[in-house]
């Protein structure tokens, strides 16, 4: 019996082609927000963007309206920022550098959690940089933030650890105050091995002030449950085989069982 499944990325293509578009400028930043993340299938998928109808419009940047990323996180050789995170740390971070492949540009992002639960992104334009490279001017942007907003010393050791790679459409709630984002192929890359998700699945990730977004509502309605899931995390446990237990369910589920000859032949990084 053949078992046939659907590829997440034609229908999220499919999905964001019927929505009405919105231009950048009219996003929200939603820099300080709470965040919610979902794994689903092609279908179900389907199934929300109905449901959202025409509440939701699409982002679209010139004539697009999928976009590839390209991430690069940063770390100490004992995977500081990893234990932090799998110790649910209320006070931890993550630094990477995000890639616009599509014509977005570079930034530098620290991702601050704080004791309330919610999460602060900032950020700094990072298009002079080599992705994989932390300058004095971005270790100095670090360095303030962690002392500023979570009295944590910057560590002096943090080099590229990992990156990950996938397309994304975003959703935007036209009231302002939501938006969501929808990953699909995704894979995790260091020097030695990838890592990839499977392809018939969508990882979703409902962004607002709140933390109750109508995507929220909508998916509990279709019996859709969150997950406690980082990118990073995985990536790390996926291509370091460290103890990960919190997310091994996430894993078995999300991740593919076939090898790195499905993706593309991509030069790794390698981590100073």
């Amino acid at each position: 019996m053949t078992v046939v499944t659907t590829d997440a990325d034609v229908v999220l293509a499919g999905v964001a082609a019927g929505k009405a578009p919105i231009g950048l400028e009219d996003v929200p930043e939603l820099m300080s927000r709470m965040d919610s993340k979902y794994i689903v299938t092609a279908a179900t998928m389907a199934q929300l963007a109905a449901e959202l109808g025409d509440r939701f419009a699409v982002l679209r940047i010139g004539g697009r309206r999928q976009f590839r990323y390209t991430s690069t996180y940063f770390d100490t050789p004992d995977l500081l920022t990893f234990r932090q995170h799998r110790q649910d740390r209320r006070r931890r971070f993550k630094l990477r550098t995000r890639t616009y492949l599509d014509g977005g540009g570079r930034w530098l992002e620290l991702k601050l959690n704080g004791a309330r639960g919610s999460t602060d992104k900032h950020r700094i334009p990072y298009d002079d940089a080599p992705a994989h490279t932390l300058t004095r001017a971005a270790m100095d942007f670090v360095n303030d933030l962690l002392l500023t907003e979570l009295r944590l010393p910057v560590p002096d050791t943090l080099g590229p650890v990992l990156s990950t790679d996938y397309k994304r459409v975003t959703l935007v709630d036209r009231t302002g105050m939501a938006r969501l984002t929808c990953d699909t192929g995704l894979f995790f890359r260091d020097a030695d091995r990838v890592a990839p998700a499977r392809r018939d699945l969508v990882l979703l990730e409902s962004k607002s002030a709140g933390g109750n977004a109508v995507v929220d509502r909508v998916l509990r309605g279709m019996g859709v449950r969150p997950v406690s899931v980082s990118k990073y995390c995985l990536a790390v446990a996926a291509l370091r085989d460290c103890s990960a237990n919190r997310w091994r369910p996430v894993m078995r589920r999300y991740l593919s069982r076939s090898g790195p000859a499905d993706f593309p032949a991509t030069r790794p990084t390698r981590a100073a």
